[in-house]
């Protein structure tokens, strides 16, 4: 375009010539008006495309695509308190721990999610948690569905759990395929649980001969936490078995841990720990 704007303005120059000299009229440039070679210099316009044919069999090269992006995070774990970096160490270090204290020290949260940090990092081929079947003193009668629907509502905390790990849609795929399996502890018995992350919730909910069937499930390459609160529990207090498992296990040695948090531990809300003072 600049070529022609200069070629018509040469030729605008030599017309205007021919006519002063012919005695016609006088041409003259008036300053400030529109220059057609600066404006084309200022606004270029798109190069018109050559001539040239591309070969009818040319195909042009796909460009490549970036790689797509990761959209997923993953949440690190850090304690919070000296008791639940205990805790964490002993989950670490130990194939057996048990975990007791108080509400709200986050037992089952830091057993969940070392048994996801462990199924990702391919240390174990699946997860097991189990949680025994007992309401907290209400009987609301009959649960209607399957076995699976009549345990919902007392598994729903560990649910929680997986999903604040992974999402629904993770957790839906694994249970299906039996990365993970949620299950009542009245049918543990007769099993072995190789190559697993065994998780054992409520565990202030169990008798004495429950916690021992429970507890001689691990197999090989196997871990199990077991997590409760003594204080809580919704049997009497000489069904449960949970405090005089603790006490037994502790005074052995080998690859066995035994984590008892305390009111300090606790990381709700404030009036949490101050009600347990009271209650």
């Amino acid at each position: 375009m600049g070529k022609r704007a200069a070629v018509r303005r040469v030729r605008a120059e030599f017309q205007g010539r021919r006519d002063r000299e012919a005695g016609g009229v006088q041409l003259s440039v008036i300053e400030g008006g529109w220059d057609p070679v600066a404006d084309d210099e200022r606004y270029p316009r798109k190069k018109k495309r050559s001539g040239h044919i591309a070969n009818e069999h040319h195909q042009p090269q796909a460009q490549p695509r970036e790689p797509q992006r990761e959209q997923a995070y993953v949440k690190n774990v850090m304690p919070k308190s000296e008791g639940q970096a205990r805790l964490i160490e002993a989950i670490d270090n130990s194939n057996l721990v048990l975990a007791l204290g108080p509400a709200g020290t986050g037992k089952t949260y830091l057993a969940i999610a070392k048994a996801v940090e462990a199924l990702r990092a391919g240390k174990v081929g699946r997860i097991v948690l189990c949680r025994p079947a007992v309401d907290a003193g209400e009987n609301i009668g009959f649960l209607p569905g399957d076995m699976e629907e009549k345990l919902a509502p007392y598994l729903r905390p560990l649910y929680d759990a997986l999903q604040d790990r992974m999402s629904a849609k993770q957790v839906k795929a694994m249970i299906a395929e039996g990365q993970i399996e949620i299950a009542s502890v009245g049918f543990m018995r007769g099993r072995t649980l190789n190559n697993a992350f065994i998780v054992v919730d409520e565990a202030q909910n169990c008798t004495y001969v429950q916690l021992k069937m429970i507890l001689t499930r691990l197999g090989w390459n196997s871990k199990m936490i077991v997590t409760g609160d003594p204080a809580q529990s919704d049997l009497l207090p000489e069904l449960s078995g949970l405090a005089p498992v603790a006490d037994k296990i502790e005074g052995m040695k080998g690859d066995i841990g035994v984590v008892r948090l305390a009111q300090g531990d606790v990381v709700r809300h404030p009036l949490v720990a101050k009600m347990l003072d009271v209650l």
